[in-house]
């Protein structure tokens, strides 16, 4: 661009001397100043004839190479500048500046975190299906983990695999799910096996007092409900009943209140047959519905046995209306649900049953395998003092015998002894069998499955991995539930909750949850129960002293009254022991003290009404005593009202105002409460503008309680 303008004026430069130099027009108007200069010097030069060839090439070079240093060779910046000096004159050093770093991001940019890599955490709705032989590679499908990381953990737990494709023990594969987090259930296959008929094990259920029990004790020719407290069922039994044809079932009894809600589910999981008594006299109600809902959750058939049919007031065509009406396809109607009509009071219609029973039994073709190691399930567990941990168990498949090393839940041990529920001693239970298993070194929980393994390092390797795995799961259900209360209490106001802390005893592992639950089901807005301690057995020191050091309360069902010196240590240290044996009675107790210590609302209410008469006006009052002021002549109309509680007048049914109220005088006395039928004279402060036919509410704060509501079926609530 430079050589282009200096070839228009006329001035020949060389197109070398400019290559390379990217000039502005400031740099173009001094580089033609230098140039004409330039020419002009060579034009003179020509004229010098007479100087020799030598000198001319000497000085001309000279020339040159000043105008190559001083123009073309300097940087465009000192071309630019303006003061018209030109040279190698060394650029002044500024202060040295610290570049930032690259890596940092810039202000305006949003921070992007990098990438955590991902870790292995626990799965809690994540469950698999683990069998007897399986593969390194099938368990690895199945889990989502790499085939290396199942061999690390295989190598830990000690197991030996030479390859991925070696068969792997069905206890193997449950520690290597257990250390990714991973829950498991045991399938077992009875390919190849012998398969034999078995007993049906049956399940009675129906609602509280409609006489499970006694039709059972009928079937046995016993008398066990009246050794229930209350005349009621509150344990889950299991009894094998020989029937007059030669058979034998096996029976489990189901406590019918509400609060063994999970006691019933249970009874349900482990069954064939369930057996729904329905009082003819009373009809469905909540729990009968609940036990129609657990057998058809269960898939299991149903027989319905409508009992107290000897009664007065009994209506079995009623009771078969309202089961069709629930969805129960009778056979009657065209279904195939057998309907029994029976009194276990006058012993009639019990061959009935049985054949309807058998009848199930035989269409269904129970069959199960009796050689091998045995698959059982706890349905109850309690605590001797004798004996130690105890669990009652049915056999669903293979034989349980004595000396086996077994993993109850996590809880293992060798079996000790076993004894059927009459009490004697056997040596091995066969399949529908229920058996009481001692010989556990902890209590298991209720509704656990009984594994039999080879070795008690096996044994002990299992329960410690599902120890660890519920410890786990526990602490995560907990900073979940944190999680979500912190996310409710910003969402929703703040209300004042005070905490219950409950410690529950109770005789055996079934009903110590099922009470539980009943406590927990009692939470309201205002008073959390936090049961802080659950435990089998009678209330001992050790309870005392946990129950001072946080405060609690301790609630024992169906155990026995504590000695002397753990009731004195529990009045010295003033905490409440409560034994009851019906649940009731329990939880109508634990509900008083729960409303006691409720902080209640605070409401404002109307205590009394009063109606304006007459106004009077005291005018000429001195400075010191005030202005003027209205009196309002008033006659109570109901309750009372006192000078101390707030006043709101009403006009014509609407709020005209609201204050303190200044006098409240009767015949010329100052009184604090005048009640319904007086007059008196009422000044309400900064309000004058009073007229005949108002209305003046007396408020006052009160503190409403929340209330302990039963219903019929047995659910218990906190109504605030």
């Amino acid at each position: 661009m430079a050589w282009r303008a200096l070839k228009n004026k006329g001035i020949r430069v060389s197109h070398k001397l400019l290559q390379g130099h990217a000039l502005g027009s400031a740099s173009v108007a001094r580089l033609e100043d230098a140039v004409i200069s330039v020419s002009a010097l060579f034009r003179c030069f020509s004229d010098f004839s007479s100087t020799s060839p030598w000198q001319k090439a000497s000085y001309r070079k000279h020339l040159y190479d000043q105008i190559s240093l001083r123009c073309f060779h300097s940087s465009p910046a000192l071309l630019a500048r303006g003061d018209g000096q030109f040279g190698l004159r060394t650029p002044k050093r500024e202060k040295y500046v610290r570049r930032e770093n690259r890596t940092q991001p810039p202000v305006e940019a949003p921070y992007v975190p990098p990438k955590v890599k991902t870790v292995t955490k626990s799965s809690v709705d994540k469950t698999i299906d683990i069998f007897e032989g399986m593969t390194i590679v099938e368990l690895a499908k199945r889990t989502g983990e790499s085939l290396s990381s199942l061999q690390d953990i295989l190598l830990n737990v000690g197991e030996k695999v030479e390859s991925e494709f070696d068969p792997l023990s069905i206890d193997i594969a449950e520690l290597v799910a257990m250390e990714l987090g991973v829950n498991v259930r045991r399938r077992h296959s009875d390919e190849g096996a012998k398969l034999l008929g078995r007993p049906p094990v049956v399940t009675v259920m129906g609602h509280v007092d409609h006489g499970k029990t006694s039709l059972l004790d009928a079937l046995r020719q016993t008398s066990l409900v009246e050794k229930e407290a209350g005349g009621i069922t509150q344990h889950l039994g299991a009894f094998v009943v020989s029937m007059p044809s030669g058979s034998a079932i096996t029976f489990l009894d189901t406590p019918g209140h509400a609060a063994f809600s999970a006691m019933r589910a249970r009874g349900a999981a482990v069954t064939d047959i369930v057996v729904l008594v329905v009082a003819a006299d009373d009809g469905v109600m909540p729990q009968t519905r609940e036990a129609m809902s657990h057998a058809t959750s269960a898939n299991v058939p149903v027989v319905v046995a409508v009992n107290k049919c000897d009664k007065p007031a009994a209506d079995p065509e009623r009771v078969k209306l309202q089961l069709a009406s629930e969805g129960l396809l009778l056979e009657e109607m065209g279904g195939d649900i057998q309907v029994v009509e029976v009194s276990a009071v006058k012993k009639t219609g019990l061959d009935r049953l049985e054949e309807a029973l058998l009848l199930q039994a035989e269409l269904m073709d129970l069959k199960a395998r009796i050689d091998g190691p045995a698959q059982a399930y706890v349905v109850e567990a309690r605590l001797d003092r004798g004996r130690g941990p105890l669990a009652t168990a049915i056999v669903k498949a293979g034989t349980l015998v004595c000396g086996q090393y077994v993993v109850v839940g996590s809880e293992w041990g060798r079996i000790r002894s076993l004894r059927d529920m009459v009490g004697k001693m056997t040596e091995r239970a066969t399949p529908a069998m229920p058996v009481e298993v001692e010989g556990l070194k902890g209590l298991p929980m209720a509704g656990d499955d009984i594994v039999v393994v080879d070795s008690e390092e096996r044994a002990r390797m299992l329960s410690t991995g599902r120890k660890r795995k519920s410890e786990k799961d526990r602490l995560r259900k907990i900073s979940e539930g944190r999680t979500e209360n912190e996310e409710s209490s910003e969402e929703q106001e703040v209300v004042e909750r005070v905490e219950m802390p409950i410690i529950v005893k109770a005789d055996v592992q079934g009903t110590v949850q099922a009470v539980t639950d009943a406590l927990k089901s009692l939470n309201s807005p205002q008073v959390f129960v936090n049961v802080v301690h659950v435990g089998v057995g009678p209330v001992s020191q050790s309870d005392i002293d946990l129950a001072q050091a946080c405060g609690a309360c301790i609630v024992g069902f169906n155990v026995k009254n504590p000695p002397s010196s753990v009731t004195q240590a529990a009045t010295r240290a003033s905490i409440q022991i409560k034994i009851h044996r019906v649940i009731y009675h329990l939880l109508e107790d634990i509900g008083s003290l729960i409303v006691h210590k409720a902080p209640g609302t605070a409401e404002t209410q109307v205590a009394g009404e009063a109606q304006v008469l007459s106004i009077f006006e005291l005018k000429g009052r001195s400075k010191s005593k005030g202005d003027d002021v209205k009196i309002a002549g008033c006659r109570v109309i109901d309750g009372q009202v006192t000078r101390s509680s707030t006043m709101r007048l009403l006009r014509s049914g609407e709020v005209v105002f609201e204050g303190s109220c200044a006098s409240l005088k009767r015949e010329k006395q100052d009184v604090e409460t005048v009640g319904k039928g007086n007059e008196c004279g009422l000044v309400i402060r900064d309000w004058v503008d009073f007229q005949v036919g108002d209305i003046i509410q007396c408020l006052e704060q009160v503190v409403r309680k929340p209330k302990f509501v039963s219903s019929e079926s047995g659910a218990v609530r906190i109504d605030c």
